[in-house]
């Protein structure tokens, strides 16, 4: 059973407030993206090291490509989604959204977000931390997105259930 329908259409472009914008990333940002990660990289490592042990401390940029190539291949086949924040002339990566399947009981989605270091407690990530909760109930059919880092903390997502073949996410009656 897929996580999202057949005839799901993943939104192409999402404006974030006046100036900036969310689209699926692309092998082709790593120029833009690896600056942004590796900027950021300790705060990054802090929440996401434990669960998915990114970003590593040192990062070529072909090592990013490969990595952002990946990430497009799973859009396309809607195995999961990461968008990139972008200003809208596309210059400055500033974060991303990753909308994933479930790995956990309890949930049809699991997401989770990040912006650039300079940009934390600022008004960019003041619009995304609204826009997000709001475009995944407005877009995506999802009935139960479960938001890392938001909802609850990544140590608390760790040691939660993980789903088992043939779990159905929040949808599993047992």
């Amino acid at each position: 059973m897929s996580w999202l329908p057949d005839d799901f259409v993943h939104p192409p472009v999402v404006a974030v407030g006046p100036g900036h914008h969310l689209r699926p990333i692309r092998a082709t940002d790593a120029e833009r993206d690896l600056p942004a990660v590796m900027g950021s990289q300790p705060r990054l490592w802090s929440i996401y090291g434990q669960a998915w042990g990114w970003p590593p401390a040192t990062m070529t940029l072909d090592q990013d490509r490969d990595d952002l190539l990946h990430h497009e291949r799973e859009i396309a086949a809607h195995e999961s989604f990461n968008y990139v924040l972008f200003d809208d002339a596309e210059t400055e990566l500033i974060g991303c959204v990753y909308i994933d399947p479930p790995e956990k009981v309890g949930a049809d989605a699991e997401v989770s977000w990040w912006v650039r270091e300079e940009y934390v407690g600022g008004a960019v990530e003041a619009l995304l931390d609204d826009l997000v909760p709001r475009w995944l109930q407005a877009e995506w059919p999802f009935g139960a997105v479960r938001m890392i880092g938001r909802d609850l903390t990544w140590p608390e997502w760790l040691a939660l259930p993980d789903l088992q073949p043939g779990d159905a996410g929040a949808t599993d009656p047992s």
